[in-house]
């Protein structure tokens, strides 16, 4: 991770063991918030039914972040299985991953230092495996300029890696821009630099 970009989880993905005839059944996925992580227990939930736990962990926010992240045992010993969890996903350097660990029950108990190392065991061995992208951080806004100073503006906001959201065609042109968070003071002295002061890029934060 660096300023204003840090790695994520690219797509879903699903490893299975069976450990002392118990099931366990891990399924890591993006997650950028709770509501993420609450579809995707649904959606589990489903796809295995009748299974005799649902345990799961996620951070959605950058790599370690301590707030926006939480976890459940979903009856199990209490902190066998969402600490655990939780613990290996900010030791991971990804950001908004949410993991669920399914277990259907084979009959032997594993106690709960057999539990922590089964529930963080799918966790671990998926890790190396899985597809991962860089998200990159960025802060909105809306710039208005003239029709003639729109091929400058364009070519100065692809310059600093900025996205282009949306344009306005009116007696202006309105931009709406995402900017890399690193990026915004130097691009508002270009901007302010390229135009002569006519335009002020400002953010809200």
């Amino acid at each position: 991770m660096n300023g204003d970009s840090f790695d994520v989880i690219a797509e879903t993905f699903t490893i299975e063991e069976e450990i002392k005839k118990s099931r366990f059944i891990t399924v890591l996925f993006p997650c950028s918030s709770e509501k993420d992580l609450k579809l995707a227990l649904t959606n589990l939930k489903v796809e295995y039914p009748d299974a005799r736990h649902y345990c799961w962990a996620y951070v959605a926010a950058e790599p370690g972040n301590l707030f926006k992240c939480g976890s459940t045992d979903d009856g199990e010993p209490s902190g066998s299985a969402g600490r655990p969890m939780l613990s290996v996903l900010h030791g991971s350097s990804l950001g908004e991953i949410g993991v669920v660990v399914i277990r259907y029950f084979g009959g032997t108990k594993l106690g709960v230092g057999g539990l922590v190392r089964a529930y963080t065991a799918g966790i671990k061995r998926a890790l190396p495996q899985l597809s991962i992208r860089i998200k990159q951080l960025r802060d909105s806004t809306s710039l208005v300029c003239d029709y003639q100073q729109l091929p400058d503006l364009e070519y100065l906001l692809s310059k600093y890696d900025c996205l282009i959201e949306n344009k306005t065609f009116a007696a202006q042109v309105e931009l709406s821009i995402a900017v890399p968070i690193s990026k915004k003071a130097e691009l508002i002295q270009s901007i302010s630099t390229l135009t002569q002061g006519q335009l002020l890029l400002q953010f809200v934060k």
